[in-house]
C-alpha cells in the first residue's frame, strides 16, 4: 500500500517538524516515532484523513469484480418449422383410384361409340350403336382422366431410413416416415431426405495447438438428420451447414500437436463434439462425436516442428542417460566404500567417480546404435 505524507500542526515549543504517513483506511503514524531520539514519544495533534487513490500516481489499483464474457447468441430458425407428420393414404387407395379412373375412360369410349370393337368383344360388353362424341362424354373423358392421373400420380414408395419432406407452394406441408405403397397428393412437391445414422470423414482441415501451431486435423463426424424440416427448410444444405460448423470449432477449439496423449486428443474430441452439437442442433442435425483421426502440422510448420521434436527427444534421452549413469556411478561407489574393499581419499574418490563416468558413458554410448 502507498502512502503519502501531509503536514500536520507542529506541537508548540518543538524544533522538529511533524510529518505523518496516512494510508488510504484512516491510519496515521507520526514519522517522527519511528527515528525518534528521545526516550518517550511525545503527542502529536492529528486529524483523521482519508487518503484517495488517483490514477497515475503509481498506487496500486483497486481490483474490480471480472465482467463475465456475453454468451455468443445460437443460430436460430423460425420456430413454427418443426417436423409433423404429413396427411398421406395407403396406396392401395391410389390403385383403385387409377384402376376407376381408366374403366371410366373405357366406359365412356364405348358410351361414344368409339371403342374398338375387339375390345368390346374382349370386355364382353353390349352392343351399342355409340352417341357420339359430346359435351357430355368429353366431361366423362376429363373426370376419369383426372381421376386416373391422381390415382396413379400419386403413388409413392416409402423406404426404411428414407423421409419425404412435403412443400406445396413454398409452404411445408408435413414429413412422411412410413414405409411401402403409399399415396401422397401428386400436387405436392416432395423431397427425399436420409435420416439413417451418417459418418463423414474429412479431408485435412486447418486447426491450431494451444501455442498457435497450425495445424492439420482429419476428423470424423458421427451424426444423423432428427427434425427433417429444419434440416431441408432451414438451410440451403445441411451437408455444407455441417461442414462449415466442424470447421468454425477448430478454429476456435485447440487440438494437441502430434505425439500428445490419448487423454488430450479425447479431450479435444469431447469440446469438438458438443461444439457442433450445439451449432448443428440449431437446424435438426444431431451430433454424436466429432473425433479427430490424424493430426499432424501444417507443410509451412512441419519440418521446423520436426526439428524440434527431434530435438527434444535427444535431450530428453540424453537426460535419462546422464541420471542413469550417476545412479550407478554413486552405488558403485557407495558399495566399494561401505564393503570396506578399498579406503579412499577427497581426491581418489573424485578420480575414480571421474573413471567411472567415463567408462559408463562409453558404455552407453556403444549400444545406443
Amino acid at each position: 500500500m502507498n502512502t503519502t505524507t501531509s503536514p500536520t500542526p507542529e506541537p508548540e515549543g518543538s524544533s522538529r517538524p511533524a510529518r505523518l504517513i496516512q494510508n488510504e483506511a484512516t491510519t496515521e503514524i507520526p514519522v517522527h516515532l519511528l527515528f525518534r531520539d528521545e526516550a518517550e514519544p511525545r503527542p502529536v495533534a492529528v486529524g483523521p484523513t482519508v487518503v484517495g487513490s488517483r490514477p497515475g500516481t503509481g498506487e496500486q489499483p483497486r481490483l474490480r469484480r471480472p465482467v463475465p464474457a456475453k454468451a455468443r447468441p445460437l443460430a436460430e430458425v423460425d420456430p413454427a418449422l418443426v417436423e409433423r407428420a404429413a396427411r398421406v393414404l395407403p396406396g392401395a387407395a391410389g390403385v383403385f383410384a387409377g384402376a376407376c379412373g381408366a374403366a371410366g375412360c373405357v366406359v365412356t369410349s364405348w358410351w361414344a361409340g368409339v371403342l374398338p370393337p375387339v375390345v368390346v368383344e374382349a370386355m364382353r360388353l353390349p352392343e351399342w350403336a355409340g352417341a357420339g362424341l359430346g359435351p357430355a362424354q368429353w366431361a366423362a373423358y376429363a373426370g376419369a382422366g383426372t381421376l386416373g392421373l391422381f390415382g396413379f400420380g400419386g403413388l409413392a414408395r416409402g423406404r426404411t431410413g428414407r423421409a419425404w419432406v412435403l412443400g406445396l407452394f413454398g409452404r411445408y406441408r408435413g414429413t412422411v416416415r412410413r414405409t411401402g405403397l403409399l399415396w401422397v397428393n401428386p400436387l405436392l412437391l416432395r423431397r427425399r431426405v436420409d435420416v439413417r445414422l451418417r459418418h463423414w470423414r474429412s479431408e485435412a482441415l486447418p486447426a491450431a495447438d494451444g501455442s498457435g501451431v497450425g495445424l492439420r486435423v482429419v476428423v470424423l463426424v458421427v451424426w444423423r438428420v432428427r427434425d427433417t424440416a429444419r434440416a431441408t427448410l432451414g438451410v440451403e444444405d445441411h451437408e455444407t451447414y455441417l461442414r462449415e460448423c466442424v470447421e468454425a470449432a477448430l478454429a476456435r477449439i485447440p487440438v494437441e500437436a502430434p505425439g500428445a496423449g490419448r487423454g488430450s486428443v479425447e479431450a479435444a474430441g469431447e469440446a469438438l463434439t458438443r461444439r457442433v452439437a450445439r451449432d448443428a442442433g440449431a437446424i435438426g442435425l444431431e451430433v454424436y462425436s466429432v473425433q479427430p483421426l490424424r493430426i499432424e502440422y501444417a507443410p509451412e510448420v512441419a519440418a521446423a516442428m520436426h526439428r524440434r521434436r527431434i530435438a527434444a527427444l535427444d535431450a530428453q534421452h540424453r537426460a535419462t542417460v546422464l541420471t542413469s549413469v550417476v545412479d550407478s556411478v554413486e552405488d558403485t561407489v557407495t558399495r566399494l566404500t561401505m564393503r570396506g574393499l578399498v579406503e579412499l581419499d577427497d581426491y581418489e574418490r573424485k578420480a575414480l567417480v571421474k573413471d567411472l563416468t567415463v567408462a559408463f558413458c562409453a558404455g552407453r554410448g556403444e549400444q545406443a546404435p
